[in-house]
């Protein structure tokens, strides 16, 4: 019984302290408030179709080594009349549970023909598209795209974000060339500016050298 106690404090003591943003994190908008924001999981236009448990704010939030090299690159690419936009960075642990506990409910298909037409949910999974532990959880990945600040538009990657199939593969040939030029000049950028691409997401970015290779995360975005 006193074991069990025991067990039990540690447990809350250590889920307490993982609830609290720890000071190397920052908000993206202090240090960069020119950079775009689109936080899907905080509203419903993601491939749930719902608000995505942990997120309470719209702010984006990531590892200060990562916002920093944000801030960098949109320096530059400003000068091309570009900007970054970032749907999502850190993501709570609570987050990625979320994703996992809807996988199961098999008969929740609300957004599939928009998001996942030709896969089944319990495969989503297996195909790489979720995992029950995301580089997200550390801090220093994102998933971004470029907007033309003369237009106030995203550029035209092909797919859409967050579309589950093989359309969101870098490479996938069945796009126009300019959609293909866009994608090429998005993972250019990336990479020329210390970031590792996901071949399979063209949105996917890791920062090469991350504070944190094998910690997750479970505070909430707020």
């Amino acid at each position: 019984m006193k074991k069990s106690i025991l067990a039990i404090t540690c447990l809350l003591f250590i889920n307490s302290f993982a609830q609290k943003k720890p000071n190397n994190f920052s908000y993206l908008s202090d240090i960069d408030k020119s950079i775009q924001v689109d936080l899907r999981y905080l509203g419903t236009n993601n491939f749930i179709g719902k608000p995505i448990n942990g997120y309470h704010s719209n702010c984006v939030i990531m590892t200060k080594k990562t916002a920093i090299a944000l801030r960098e690159i949109q320096h530059k690419i400003q000068k091309d009349n570009l900007s970054l936009k970032v749907f999502d960075a850190y993501r709570p642990q609570e987050a990625v549970n979320h994703f996992v506990a809807w996988s199961k409910i098999t008969e929740d298909t609300l957004q599939k023909q928009e998001y996942y037409p030709k896969i089944s949910k319990q495969h989503l999974f297996r195909e790489g598209y979720i995992a029950t532990k995301s580089g997200h959880s550390r801090g220093s990945t994102i998933d971004v795209t470029l907007v033309d600040t003369k237009t106030g538009k995203e550029l035209d990657m092909g797919s859409n974000y967050d579309f589950f199939g093989e359309e969101s593969n870098t490479y996938y040939k069945n796009i126009t060339s300019a959609q293909k030029k866009n994608r090429f000049l998005l993972r250019k950028i990336m990479i020329d500016n210390g970031f590792k691409p996901y071949n399979k997401e063209w949105w996917h970015f890791t920062l090469l050298n991350e504070p944190y290779k094998n910690r997750y995360f479970n505070f909430s975005v707020e």
